[in-house]
């Protein structure tokens, strides 16, 4: 299984077989920095026998989305998505939705939604592992892990799954709007963006307020 340090199903072993936790979510969202397009949050729960036995080998590369290859994410999305065990809930929350709740909350919104998608599924969370800062508006009891998209596999899939959905949402708008460049920067502040900003102003799935704090100097994430 090699050293605990490598052990990406740790805390998941752990629930299973100390507390006989099972199912057992992880969640992560992507798309919480960019001046435009949606959030993405995702919830997934892997399968009991491979926080037993591991994960399959097809599976192993599973990490943090953002140490990931775009070839490697999107293969990786596929097995995750076609595979019939792996119970996952992705939700989107709009730019203007950012905008009424603010990001933290839009985020946190998206988890409970994302958490939801798996109760529909017939799956109620016994436990749920967050990548990040504890969530007191997850209802599920949870452990909250900072860096946990490199720590569980739960996350890391989670990750995946919430990172290449949105991507593949910027693509499309892209072909709405190109003058924009949201396939190459996914709505990012580059800039690039920052240049189609000040030459076509904002279009519709751009933040307001992310982009008015941004001109202000005053953007803050956390």
């Amino acid at each position: 299984m090699g050293s605990i340090k490598e052990d990406r199903f740790l805390y998941e072993r752990k629930l299973l077989e100390d507390e006989k936790l099972y199912p057992i979510a992880g969640v992560d969202e992507a798309g919480r920095g960019p001046l435009a397009g949606p959030v993405t949050v995702a919830a997934v729960i892997l399968p009991k026998a491979w926080i037993k036995e591991g994960m399959p080998e097809s599976l192993r590369e599973v990490n943090d989305s953002k140490k990931l290859s775009e070839v490697v994410r999107e293969r990786l999305y596929n097995e995750l998505q076609a595979h019939p065990e792996v119970i996952k809930s992705v939700v989107m929350l709009s730019s203007e939705q950012i905008d009424q709740l603010n990001i933290l909350r839009a985020t946190h919104q998206g988890m409970l939604l994302a958490l939801e998608g798996l109760v529909k599924q017939g799956c109620v969370p016994q436990h749920v592992l967050v990548d990040g800062c504890d969530v007191k508006a997850i209802t599920y009891p949870h452990t909250a892990l900072v860096k946990g998209d490199a720590k569980s596999y739960s996350i890391a899939a989670a990750s995946i799954l919430a990172k290449v959905e949105r991507d593949h949402v910027m693509m499309e708008y892209d072909k709405q709007w190109p003058e924009y460049g949201f396939a190459q920067h996914k709505g990012y502040g580059t800039e690039t963006h920052r240049a189609a900003l000040k030459k076509y102003g904002l279009c519709p799935i751009h933040r307001r307020t992310f982009v008015h704090l941004e001109e202000q100097g005053e953007l803050n994430l956390f």
